[in-house]
């Protein structure tokens, strides 16, 4: 607890603002308003996290919970409270790729789950060009940096984020979200227009 009032005594002038570095602070000191704040404030940031991995519901739903778990776990020794965005979304984002190894392990048991899988399936013909287009724009958002993609993710998820999280969650500068959003959309144009004529695609 002793950076935590360290890091206190710091910002004691601005102890009366309502951050999320403070609300750290004061949680780890037995504040449930705090608390209750962080859990307010960063839940929107976990749950678009979460959905761009393309968790199923209850399995981003678990992640969340994990996410938070692990926070109470170490939140007497957060060394940045003011960096908590950033804590919780890497967080998240280790816990969604557990998910999914998780479930990249899993198998369906017995045929009958099959079959009413593919009962309710459209014809194979309905939505051809849409998988078509989704594949290749998949493919193409992959191709990019991890930059790219995560912020690509995040801008395009619902609840969308204020410039604020999203610079926490990816410890960006808040000024230089904007031009790397244009960028690595023109990236992301581009490979999309190489693969529809079969040019090389670009450097990034």
């Amino acid at each position: 607890m002793i950076e935590f009032a360290g890091w206190a005594l710091r910002y004691a002038p601005a102890m009366e603002e309502a951050t999320p570095g403070l609300w750290v602070v004061d949680a780890a000191s037995g504040s449930s308003a705090a608390w209750d704040r962080l859990v307010d404030h960063y839940s929107g940031l976990l749950w678009s996290i979460t959905r761009s991995f393309r968790l199923s519901p209850p399995d981003a739903a678990d992640v969340i919970q994990t996410t938070w778990l692990r926070l109470v776990e170490h939140l007497g020794r957060i060394e940045q409270p003011d960096r908590i965005g950033a804590w919780l979304a890497t967080t998240a984002r280790n816990e969604c790729l557990t998910a999914l190894r998780r479930n990249a392990r899993a198998t369906p048991a017995g045929s009958d789950f099959l079959e009413d899988v593919a009962a309710s399936d459209p014809p194979p013909e309905h939505g051809l060009l849409t998988l078509e287009r989704d594949t290749a724009l998949w493919t193409a958002l992959e191709s990019l940096s991890e930059l790219c993609r995560s912020l690509l993710r995040i801008l395009a998820s619902e609840p969308s984020l204020s410039y604020l999280e999203i610079g926490a969650a990816l410890s960006m500068p808040v000024g230089s979200i904007g031009p790397s959003r244009a960028r690595c959309l023109d990236r992301l144009r581009r490979r999309m227009v190489g693969a529809e004529t079969g040019d090389p695609a670009p450097r990034p």
